[in-house]
Protein backbone atom coordinates (compact mmCIF):
# COMPACT_ATOMS: atom_id res chain seq x y z
CA UNK A 1 0.00 0.00 0.00
CA UNK A 2 2.75 2.42 1.02
CA UNK A 3 5.01 1.80 -1.99
CA UNK A 4 2.14 2.16 -4.47
CA UNK A 5 0.03 5.01 -3.08
CA UNK A 6 2.27 7.04 -0.74
CA UNK A 7 5.94 6.21 -1.48
CA UNK A 8 8.69 7.34 0.91
CA UNK A 9 11.66 9.43 -0.21
CA UNK A 10 15.21 8.84 1.01
CA UNK A 11 16.06 11.83 3.18
CA UNK A 12 12.39 12.72 3.55
CA UNK A 13 10.05 13.16 6.52
CA UNK A 14 7.19 10.72 6.90
CA UNK A 15 4.31 10.94 9.38
CA UNK A 16 2.34 7.93 10.66
CA UNK A 17 -0.98 9.39 11.81
CA UNK A 18 -3.44 7.43 13.90
CA UNK A 19 -5.42 7.27 17.12
CA UNK A 20 -4.70 4.94 20.03
CA UNK A 21 -4.26 1.24 19.23
CA UNK A 22 -4.26 1.29 15.41
CA UNK A 23 -0.69 -0.03 15.04
CA UNK A 24 1.73 2.93 14.79
CA UNK A 25 4.41 1.45 17.07
CA UNK A 26 4.15 -2.03 15.49
CA UNK A 27 4.63 -0.51 12.02
CA UNK A 28 7.74 1.35 13.25
CA UNK A 29 9.15 -1.90 14.72
CA UNK A 30 8.63 -3.64 11.35
CA UNK A 31 10.38 -0.82 9.48
CA UNK A 32 13.41 -0.85 11.82
CA UNK A 33 13.69 -4.63 11.45
CA UNK A 34 13.32 -4.59 7.64
CA UNK A 35 15.79 -1.74 7.10
CA UNK A 36 18.42 -3.29 9.37
CA UNK A 37 18.18 -6.68 7.61
CA UNK A 38 17.68 -5.61 4.00
CA UNK A 39 19.85 -2.48 3.78
CA UNK A 40 22.25 -2.74 6.71
CA UNK A 41 21.50 0.88 7.60
CA UNK A 42 21.67 2.54 11.01
CA UNK A 43 18.45 3.44 12.83
CA UNK A 44 17.94 5.82 15.75
CA UNK A 45 14.74 5.42 17.77
CA UNK A 46 13.45 8.18 20.05
CA UNK A 47 10.81 7.01 22.53
CA UNK A 48 9.14 10.27 23.55
CA UNK A 49 6.60 10.07 26.37
CA UNK A 50 5.31 6.60 25.49
CA UNK A 51 4.77 3.57 27.77
CA UNK A 52 7.84 2.05 29.44
CA UNK A 53 6.50 -1.43 28.57
CA UNK A 54 6.57 -0.57 24.84
CA UNK A 55 10.19 0.55 25.12
CA UNK A 56 11.11 -2.70 26.87
CA UNK A 57 9.22 -4.78 24.27
CA UNK A 58 11.03 -3.00 21.44
CA UNK A 59 14.44 -3.59 23.07
CA UNK A 60 13.71 -7.32 23.57
CA UNK A 61 12.43 -7.73 19.99
CA UNK A 62 15.51 -6.00 18.58
CA UNK A 63 17.76 -8.44 20.51
CA UNK A 64 15.73 -11.46 19.30
CA UNK A 65 15.93 -10.34 15.66
CA UNK A 66 19.69 -9.66 15.92
CA UNK A 67 19.40 -5.91 15.26
CA UNK A 68 20.87 -5.26 18.73
CA UNK A 69 23.81 -7.45 19.82
CA UNK A 70 24.36 -6.89 23.59
CA UNK A 71 27.59 -8.94 23.63
CA UNK A 72 29.11 -6.92 20.76
CA UNK A 73 27.51 -3.45 20.66
CA UNK A 74 29.47 -2.11 17.62
CA UNK A 75 27.60 -4.71 15.52
CA UNK A 76 24.21 -3.31 16.60
CA UNK A 77 22.19 -1.49 13.93
CA UNK A 78 19.98 0.68 16.13
CA UNK A 79 20.39 3.26 18.91
CA UNK A 80 17.49 3.63 21.34
CA UNK A 81 16.87 6.88 23.26
CA UNK A 82 14.05 6.88 25.80
CA UNK A 83 12.22 9.55 27.77
CA UNK A 84 9.10 7.67 28.75
CA UNK A 85 5.89 9.02 30.27
CA UNK A 86 7.19 8.73 33.86
CA UNK A 87 9.92 11.33 33.14
CA UNK A 88 9.53 15.08 33.89
CA UNK A 89 8.35 17.23 30.92
CA UNK A 90 11.77 18.85 30.38
CA UNK A 91 13.40 15.42 29.90
CA UNK A 92 10.62 14.22 27.57
CA UNK A 93 10.93 17.33 25.44
CA UNK A 94 14.73 16.97 25.11
CA UNK A 95 14.73 13.26 24.20
CA UNK A 96 13.76 13.84 20.55
CA UNK A 97 16.52 16.45 20.22
CA UNK A 98 19.10 14.14 21.88
CA UNK A 99 18.21 11.31 19.49
CA UNK A 100 18.45 13.71 16.55
CA UNK A 101 21.96 14.70 17.67
CA UNK A 102 22.88 10.98 17.56
CA UNK A 103 21.44 10.70 14.05
CA UNK A 104 23.51 13.75 12.99
CA UNK A 105 26.63 12.06 14.42
CA UNK A 106 26.04 8.91 12.34
CA UNK A 107 25.41 11.09 9.27
CA UNK A 108 28.26 13.60 9.63
CA UNK A 109 31.02 11.62 11.38
CA UNK A 110 30.39 8.06 10.18
CA UNK A 111 29.03 9.09 6.73
CA UNK A 112 26.00 6.81 7.08
CA UNK A 113 22.42 7.01 5.85
CA UNK A 114 20.24 7.10 8.96
CA UNK A 115 16.62 6.19 9.64
CA UNK A 116 15.33 8.38 12.47
CA UNK A 117 12.18 7.16 14.24
CA UNK A 118 10.16 9.23 16.71
CA UNK A 119 7.39 7.65 18.77
CA UNK A 120 5.50 9.84 19.53
CA UNK A 121 5.75 13.39 18.19
CA UNK A 122 2.45 14.32 19.90
CA UNK A 123 4.08 13.58 23.29
CA UNK A 124 6.89 15.98 22.31
CA UNK A 125 4.25 18.68 21.81
CA UNK A 126 2.54 17.67 25.06
CA UNK A 127 5.82 17.95 27.01
CA UNK A 128 6.37 21.41 25.48
CA UNK A 129 2.87 22.38 26.61
CA UNK A 130 3.66 21.28 30.20
CA UNK A 131 6.96 23.21 30.20
CA UNK A 132 5.12 26.27 28.82
CA UNK A 133 2.53 26.05 31.64
CA UNK A 134 5.31 25.78 34.25
CA UNK A 135 6.89 28.94 32.79
CA UNK A 136 3.57 30.75 33.20
CA UNK A 137 2.90 31.40 29.49
CA UNK A 138 -0.69 32.05 28.40
CA UNK A 139 -1.86 29.04 26.33
CA UNK A 140 -3.16 29.50 22.77
CA UNK A 141 -5.70 27.42 20.80
CA UNK A 142 -7.08 24.29 22.55
CA UNK A 143 -4.66 24.81 25.45
CA UNK A 144 -1.43 24.31 23.47
CA UNK A 145 1.68 26.42 24.08
CA UNK A 146 2.05 29.69 22.09
CA UNK A 147 5.48 28.45 20.88
CA UNK A 148 4.08 25.24 19.28
CA UNK A 149 5.12 26.06 15.68
CA UNK A 150 8.59 27.29 16.78
CA UNK A 151 9.33 24.14 18.82
CA UNK A 152 8.17 21.88 15.98
CA UNK A 153 10.29 23.80 13.47
CA UNK A 154 13.33 23.58 15.78
CA UNK A 155 13.12 19.77 15.61
CA UNK A 156 12.00 19.29 12.00
CA UNK A 157 14.45 21.69 10.33
CA UNK A 158 17.43 19.71 11.67
CA UNK A 159 16.21 16.57 9.88
CA UNK A 160 18.02 17.04 6.58
CA UNK A 161 20.51 15.42 4.19
CA UNK A 162 24.07 16.50 3.42
CA UNK A 163 26.75 15.35 0.97
CA UNK A 164 27.99 12.93 3.66
CA UNK A 165 24.70 11.13 4.28
CA UNK A 166 20.97 11.40 4.77
CA UNK A 167 18.51 11.34 7.65
CA UNK A 168 15.13 9.85 6.73
CA UNK A 169 12.62 10.50 9.49
CA UNK A 170 9.55 8.41 10.29
CA UNK A 171 7.39 9.98 12.98
CA UNK A 172 4.41 8.44 14.73
CA UNK A 173 1.79 11.10 15.42
CA UNK A 174 -1.00 10.33 17.90
CA UNK A 175 -4.22 11.98 16.74
CA UNK A 176 -6.36 13.06 19.74
CA UNK A 177 -9.95 11.79 19.35
CA UNK A 178 -9.06 10.87 15.71
CA UNK A 179 -9.27 14.60 14.83
CA UNK A 180 -6.66 15.50 12.18
CA UNK A 181 -7.52 19.21 12.52
CA UNK A 182 -6.18 19.32 16.11
CA UNK A 183 -3.34 21.92 16.29
CA UNK A 184 -0.67 19.29 17.20
CA UNK A 185 -1.04 16.97 14.15
CA UNK A 186 -1.92 19.97 11.94
CA UNK A 187 1.43 21.63 12.79
CA UNK A 188 3.35 18.45 11.87
CA UNK A 189 1.63 18.22 8.44
CA UNK A 190 3.45 21.30 7.12
CA UNK A 191 6.88 19.66 7.51
CA UNK A 192 6.17 16.25 5.94
CA UNK A 193 6.93 14.78 2.49
CA UNK A 194 4.58 11.83 2.98
CA UNK A 195 1.68 11.10 5.32
CA UNK A 196 0.53 7.57 6.13
CA UNK A 197 -2.84 7.66 7.89
CA UNK A 198 -3.84 4.60 9.91
CA UNK A 199 -7.58 3.94 10.00
CA UNK A 200 -9.52 2.59 12.96
CA UNK A 201 -12.15 1.12 10.60
CA UNK A 202 -9.54 -0.95 8.75
CA UNK A 203 -7.99 -2.08 12.06
CA UNK A 204 -11.47 -3.19 13.19
CA UNK A 205 -11.75 -5.31 10.02
CA UNK A 206 -8.46 -7.01 10.94
CA UNK A 207 -6.53 -5.46 8.03
CA UNK A 208 -2.95 -4.69 9.14
CA UNK A 209 -1.11 -2.43 8.65
CA UNK A 210 -4.35 -0.42 8.77
CA UNK A 211 -3.20 2.15 6.18
CA UNK A 212 -6.02 4.31 4.79
CA UNK A 213 -5.18 4.44 1.05
CA UNK A 214 -7.37 7.49 0.34
CA UNK A 215 -6.17 9.66 3.25
CA UNK A 216 -2.44 8.78 2.81
CA UNK A 217 -0.46 11.07 0.49
CA UNK A 218 3.08 11.64 -0.77
CA UNK A 219 4.85 14.39 -2.71
CA UNK A 220 6.73 11.56 -4.50
CA UNK A 221 3.62 10.34 -6.33
CA UNK A 222 4.32 12.27 -9.54
CA UNK A 223 4.72 10.80 -13.06
CA UNK A 224 8.15 12.44 -13.44
CA UNK A 225 9.42 10.71 -10.27
CA UNK A 226 7.76 7.28 -10.10
CA UNK A 227 6.97 6.90 -13.83
CA UNK A 228 3.73 7.00 -15.83
CA UNK A 229 2.79 3.34 -15.21
CA UNK A 230 3.15 3.56 -11.41
CA UNK A 231 1.29 6.89 -11.29
CA UNK A 232 -1.61 5.67 -13.48
CA UNK A 233 -1.92 2.42 -11.48
CA UNK A 234 -2.05 4.37 -8.20
CA UNK A 235 -4.73 6.73 -9.56
CA UNK A 236 -6.83 3.79 -10.82
CA UNK A 237 -6.63 2.10 -7.40
CA UNK A 238 -7.68 5.34 -5.68
CA UNK A 239 -10.61 5.80 -8.08
CA UNK A 240 -11.80 2.22 -7.42
CA UNK A 241 -11.55 2.66 -3.64
CA UNK A 242 -13.26 6.08 -3.77
CA UNK A 243 -16.18 4.63 -5.75
CA UNK A 244 -16.44 1.75 -3.23
CA UNK A 245 -16.55 4.29 -0.39
CA UNK A 246 -19.42 6.12 -2.14
CA UNK A 247 -21.33 2.84 -2.60
CA UNK A 248 -20.99 1.67 1.03
CA UNK A 249 -24.10 3.56 2.22
CA UNK A 250 -26.21 2.03 -0.58
CA UNK A 251 -24.86 -1.46 0.26
CA UNK A 252 -25.65 -0.94 3.97
CA UNK A 253 -29.26 0.18 3.27
CA UNK A 254 -30.35 -1.79 0.19
CA UNK A 255 -27.79 -4.60 -0.06
CA UNK A 256 -25.19 -5.40 -2.71
CA UNK A 257 -27.76 -7.09 -5.01
CA UNK A 258 -29.33 -3.69 -5.82
CA UNK A 259 -26.13 -2.44 -7.47
CA UNK A 260 -25.49 -2.46 -11.22
CA UNK A 261 -23.12 -5.10 -12.65
CA UNK A 262 -20.38 -2.47 -13.13
CA UNK A 263 -20.69 -1.35 -9.49
CA UNK A 264 -20.66 -4.97 -8.26
CA UNK A 265 -17.40 -5.46 -10.14
CA UNK A 266 -15.99 -2.26 -8.60
CA UNK A 267 -16.92 -3.48 -5.10
CA UNK A 268 -15.30 -6.89 -5.71
CA UNK A 269 -12.12 -5.21 -6.98
CA UNK A 270 -12.02 -2.73 -4.08
CA UNK A 271 -12.39 -5.51 -1.49
CA UNK A 272 -9.51 -7.42 -3.08
CA UNK A 273 -7.35 -4.28 -3.10
CA UNK A 274 -8.21 -3.56 0.56
CA UNK A 275 -7.00 -7.00 1.59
Amino acid sequence: VVDLLAPYRKGGKIGLFGGAGVGKTVLIMELINNVAKAYGGVSVFAGVGERTREGNDLYREMIESGVIVPSDLPKSKVALVYGQMNEPPGARMRVALSALTMAEYFRDVQNQDVLFFVDNIFRFVQAGSEVSALLGRVPSAVGYQPTLATEMGMLQERITSTLKGSITSIQAVYVPADDLTDPAPATVFAHLDATTVLSRNLAAKGIYPAVDPLASKSTMLEPLIVGEEHYNTAQSVKETLQRYKELQDIIAILGIDELSEADKLTVARARKVER
